[in-house]
Formats: structure tokens, sequence, C-alpha cells
């Protein structure tokens, strides 16, 4: 599809966009418009030009772009959380299957096992951001006892990053990593947890209220003074323009309201569904791969 079709696809498309939720709140106030032009074609003195100074278009407009900003900002911060983390689990997935030898099919088992917590990790950190309960996602990656153990936590990351933390441990225990190469393990799994502290801070400092109904309060008395303001020179077309000045500004506070979480299902959200497939499949082409310490049959 050449770039001119995808461009006016987007224009029209519904979903994934703000439409629906500010359908409404723009119907009310063209129609309150139309009422306006009404009462103006019946001669009463609904005209009010001085309202235009009543919430200067500039601070209704810094306003809104620094609540937009703010929400970006911790959507993009949310991505950038995730991206560390892929990378923390493809290099720690690759250390765990170089490093340590397995020379029995126990062992190997074993090794297995760490790698897919790895992805199990990323997959709890999905479903405790979404406040979703372990699901099957997690029992196919998990031994049954660790799965029901993992039921009954309140913060299942913590708990599989104890398990992760715990293989490392045995394995230099029993010789299998040196100092240095537990160390940069535990470096990476450190930075795992890093990143699921730093997403559960954007998920639990929401915009302050007070900010949020001030914005909102704002952009109602604007949009509802609008008809006044324009009513002398716009005439009947007063109801479509303050349809179209509102759209606009609900669908910018909208679209900061849809990203300022962005780790739940909506459209604007993270893919953190297809993020965490794709770690899977990652780890899955890694443990065909047979490092040269492994036993060979």
């Amino acid at each position: 599809m050449s770039e001119r079709k995808r461009w006016f696809k987007t224009v029209f498309q519904i979903q994934g966009s703000v439409v629906p939720a500010v359908f409404w709140r723009t119907i009310v106030c063209g129609i309150f418009g139309v009422f306006i032009s009404l009462l103006a074609a019946l001669k009463l003195p609904v005209a009010l030009p001085v309202l235009a100074g009543l919430i200067p278009n500039i601070v209704l407009g810094l306003l809104l772009v620094f609540r937009t900003n703010t929400a970006y900002e911790r959507f993009w911060e949310g991505r950038r959380l995730w991206g560390n983390l892929v990378n923390c689990v493809r290099n720690l997935a690759r250390l765990i299957w170089i490093a340590i030898a397995a020379k029995t099919k126990d062992e190997q088992a074993q090794k297995i096992a760490a790698l897919r917590l790895l992805v199990a990790f990323c997959i709890a950190i999905k479903l405790h951001l979404r406040q979703e309960a372990v699901n099957e996602e997690l029992k196919a990656l998990l031994p049954p006892d660790k799965f029901y153990k993992l039921q009954s936590m309140n913060n299942p990351p913590l708990e599989v990053a104890f398990w992760i933390g715990d293989y490392l441990q045995q394995q230099h225990e029993c010789n299998q990593l040196n100092v240095y190469q537990l160390n940069s393990m535990h470096k990476l799994l450190n930075e795992m947890v890093d990143a699921l502290g730093g997403c559960e801070r954007i998920l639990k400092t929401p915009i302050p209220i007070a900010y949020a109904i001030h914005l909102k309060q704002l952009l109602l008395l604007y949009c509802l003074s609008l008809p006044f303001q324009l009513v002398g020179s716009s005439g009947w077309w007063t109801g479509p323009i303050v349809a179209l000045i509102s759209f606009t500004l609900f669908g910018i506070e909208e679209i900061g309201i849809e990203i300022e979480n962005p780790f739940g299902r909506d459209h604007n959200d993270l893919p953190l569904d297809d993020i965490c497939a794709t770690m899977l499949r990652n780890i899955e082409d890694l443990m065909t791969l047979t490092p040269s310490r492994d036993c060979q049959d």
C-alpha cells in the first residue's frame, strides 16, 4: 500500500482513535452552539464577545500541552524500561546458556527451566502491571509447584526473580560459575528488577487529581462559552464550529488520558503481549543451539 493510501486510511481510522471517547462531549457542545444560534435568531442578546477573554487561549493551550507532554513522558519511559528489560533478558539468557555447562540431562533440564523463568518474569510483570491474576501463560513456563506458589504471592515477578537468583547462586556453589560471572549475571537480574520498579512507579503515580479536575473544568467552561463569542459573527455556523473546536480540545486531553498508563490493553498502550511473545521466541531459538561445554548427545 502506497504512503498516500496509508495516510488517508489513517485519517479515517476509528479503531485506536479518541473519537469514540470524545464523540458525545463534542455533540453536546455542538448542540449547545446551535441552541445559542437559535436564541440569536430570535433577537435575544446572547452575543457576548467579551467572553473571549474569559479563558485566554494561550493559558488553555499551555495546560493541554503540559498535560499531553507529561502523559507522553510516562508512555516513553514505560517503553524505555521494557526495552531495557528485553535487552537484559537476552543477555542473561545468553550468559546462562553458554557459561553454565550441562553435562547431564538433569542439568540441561535445569538450565532450560532457568531460561523459561526469564520469560516468566516478563509475563509476570505484564500481568502484575495490568492487575491480572497469574494465568495459563505462566503455567506453560513453570513447574506445577512454582506455578501454584506464584498464585499466592502479592508480587509474582519478585518471586520469579528470587528463583532465578537462587539458580545462579546454586551454579556458583557447584563451581559452574566463577564469582565474576555470577556478579555479571546478578547485575543483569538487578536491572530486570529495577525495570519492574520503574514500571510500578509509573503505574502508582497518576496525574494529580486536582490538576485533572481543573483542566476538565477549564475545557468545559471554554467550550460552553464559545457559542456566545462566535454567534454574532458566525450565525448558524456556530454549532458546527463549536463542535469542531471542542473535538480538537477534548481529543488532545483524551490522548493524554489514553497514554498516561501505557501498560493496559487499549490500542494506544504498549504492545506488551507482542514483546513477551518475541522474548519467548528468542529464548526458544537460543535453546536450539548447543554450547561447546554441554553434552552433545
